[in-house]
């Protein structure tokens, strides 16, 4: 078939040359069928992959049908025990655990990533030094050691250092309660790694940016919070929605200093009942709901501040001039 282009010449008469159309009519004209010039397109057959499929299916039926049917799982007992009051307190606890320690953790990394990427070298080391050791450590370890802090420090007082007169004392026990402990193990943790989060975000920023807000006369306070953190958000945002959910889970570590998580409430009434298996997999759905939230929670926030979308690009439109709304920056 001949194809013709922008550029033919008109014809010797001055017409314009034929248009696609004309020229399938012509094609047809000389008896040869349309479908001689067709591409048909046709799927490599592969077996091996339906064949994947057929043994997923059949495992994922054979090991559903056999907790369903077996004798020694205790349906009755988790529908009694799912919405016991006991276990949505644990529920309660294990959510203010997380979001609690979650945002004291992105504080304490926003401002240790700061100090590492700072020109003071005092700032630099103490900064690298603290998610060095936070992060080299086991969380179990960390969690325990503040349970039993008031082995090394019976009394937390407030007064003069090096011995000297105390204006405030407290027993450290009445103090670091398995709640406190659990909070300032998670959030001193996750600081650690939300630190270098946070770091690898403000980095992947062109420094082009930070010579931009330069440029405009705003300080480095306001190239930071206005310029730099709303372009990493797109960096940080899904390993954020990672630490968040491993969190959630995270916080069954807690139950190792009866921190009356869900984890905790779950043991103390398998131990009374001795219903393990059963109470086990009520823990287990609860986590599962929670983390199915969080994660399409994650999936929204990440469509946010996805490259190039609307909303933050009006956002840093807004930043960067001040006094301009939101409304004046999308028009």
């Amino acid at each position: 078939m001949t194809q013709l282009s922008k550029t033919d010449p008109p014809g010797p008469d001055g017409t314009p040359p034929p248009g696609p159309a004309e020229v399938k009519r012509s094609g047809a004209a000389t008896g040869v069928p349309d479908d001689e010039f067709a591409f048909r397109v046709t799927r490599r057959p592969r077996p091996a992959r339906w064949f994947a499929v057929l043994a997923a299916v059949l495992v994922t039926v054979w090991l559903g049908y056999t907790v369903v049917v077996n004798p020694n799982l205790h349906w009755d007992v988790i529908a009694d025990h799912q919405f016991d009051a006991v276990i949505l307190e644990g529920l309660w606890v294990t959510v203010q655990l997380t979001l609690v320690s979650m945002t004291a953790g992105i504080v304490i990394g926003v401002a240790v990533a700061v100090m590492q990427l700072s020109e003071n070298p005092v700032l630099r080391v103490t900064a690298s030094a603290y998610t060095w050791f936070f992060r080299g450590t086991p969380l179990l370890v960390q969690l325990i050691f503040w349970f039993n802090l008031a082995l090394l420090f019976p009394v937390i007082s407030i007064g003069v250092p090096f011995d000297g007169p105390k204006l405030v004392e407290w027993q450290t026990n009445a103090v670091i309660t398995g709640f406190v402990a659990a909070l300032l193990g998670l959030s001193i943790n996750e600081g650690a790694y939300l630190a270098e989060i946070v770091r690898a975000g403000i980095q992947s920023v062109d420094p082009g940016q930070r010579e931009a807000g330069a440029t405009l006369g705003m300080s480095n306070r306001q190239i930071l919070a206005r310029v730099i953190l709303p372009q990493a958000m797109r960096v940080i945002i899904p390993p954020f929605g990672n630490q968040f959910i491993s969190m959630l889970k995270t916080t069954s570590l807690v139950s190792v200093i009866a921190g009356a998580d869900l984890m905790t409430v779950s043991q103390h009434l398998y131990l009374a009942n001795f219903e393990v298996i059963a109470l086990l997999m009520v823990a287990s759905l609860w986590y599962l709901a929670l983390t199915t939230v969080a994660s399409v929670a994650q999936h929204f926030i990440e469509r946010r501040y996805s490259p190039g979308a609307a909303p933050l690009r009006r956002r840093m439109l807004t930043n960067l001039v001040p006094g301009r709304t939101g409304k004046g920056a999308a028009s």
